[in-house]
């Protein structure tokens, strides 16, 4: 295999790793209105996700560097096309992280108020607008031949790009509400299924929207019809959403997570497996689309590269392994009496 399908092939993989790590803290924020109904059950979806949120954000970055050092051409045309949704999804996050340790120090009800407020924003806006982004490359980018952006930011809310959004806001919500029925108790952990089972229906149905729609709106299927077999692929989401319901019939909630996470990776997948060779389509012309040929790095950087990968990112996954380990108990409202606590 050409190193230049190795990395496009870890490049599909890394942003999948991000979307099913970041989308249950992302979720956890967006419900936070909904099911804590006074400040201690608030702190106690804080902490749940508090030492695992910043290490989950180093796969998105890990992402953009893949994209930069294995793919300039496409950062360049990418960043340059996405830069107004980029730049609001970077303030999003930054005031997001922000959120987890203002919060604790307001003294007034008000300023508390101010930052969960931030904190939801925080979460819901990175959420839509990755949705929004990656429906857009699945759909393609009026690029023209010099790589610069024919459009606007409201270029990318044509339909099609706020299906997706409406996608990853339903699935990430699900991932969230899955997690917290895992990570809480009682009455909190009651009401974290009940939105689980409500959130279910209106996912299946934005699910089978955006598949419909992407056989109409994009050439994302044309890879599959040539290769049958990458139908496999598509089984990953569909039997992933189908088994999230059957284990919240059966009260099995970290398999229903695990289900969730299946759905959220497969649909990466089956975008980026649809969209190889190319990495950012052209929707003016295929002839102007960023590939795999026309801006991938030089072999011997992607040789390089893939040594440093194939040696750091095994430490990196240990370390989070172990941290996952740590911190798998369930948070109580004892968690939430520590001076640490968020």
């Amino acid at each position: 295999m050409e190193l230049g399908t190795i990395w496009f092939l870890l490049w599909g993989v890394l942003w999948a790793v991000y979307f099913v790590l970041d989308g249950f803290d992302l979720g956890v924020g967006m419900l936070s209105p909904v099911i804590a109904k006074n400040d201690t059950e608030k702190r106690i979806l804080l902490n749940s996700v508090g030492p695992f949120w910043d290490g989950n954000e180093v796969w998105l970055i890990t992402a953009g560097g893949v994209t930069f050092a294995a793919f300039p051409g496409t950062y360049a045309v990418m960043f340059s096309a996405l830069y107004s949704a980029l730049m609001l999804l970077l303030f999003a996050l930054i005031f997001r992280g922000i959120s987890f340790e203002f919060r604790s120090k307001m003294e007034s009800e008000a300023g508390r108020k101010l930052w969960d407020n931030i904190h939801f924003l925080g979460s819901f806006l990175p959420a839509l607008l990755l949705g929004v982004a990656f429906a857009n490359i699945f759909k393609g980018i009026p690029i023209a031949k010099d790589g610069i952006y024919q459009g606007t930011l409201f270029t990318l809310l044509n339909p099609y790009g706020l299906c997706g959004g409406v996608l990853f806001v339903c699935a990430f919500l699900m991932h969230g509400a899955l997690y917290l029925s895992c990570k809480t108790e009682g009455a909190l952990r009651d009401r974290a299924v009940k939105v689980a089972e409500k959130i279910w229906p209106a996912l299946l149905l934005v699910a089978v929207l955006f598949l419909l729609y992407s056989a109409v709106a994009t050439t994302l299927f044309k890879n599959y019809l040539d290769n049958p077999v990458l139908f496999i692929i598509v089984l990953l989401p569909v039997g992933g959403l189908l088994m999230q319901r059957v284990f919240i019939g059966q009260r099995r909630m970290f398999a229903a997570w695990v289900a969730s996470a299946v759905t959220i990776a497969g649909v990466a997948l089956f975008g980026v497996i649809g969209l190889f060779p190319v990495l950012l389509p052209s929707s003016i012309d295929p002839a102007f689309s960023m590939t795999i040929a026309n801006s991938s790095s030089s072999p011997l950087t992607l040789k390089i590269m893939l040594t440093v990968a194939l040696t750091f990112v095994p430490i990196v996954i240990l370390y989070q392994a172990w941290v996952y380990k740590t911190f798998n108990h369930k948070v109580t409202e004892k968690d939430v009496e520590y001076d640490e606590a968020y």
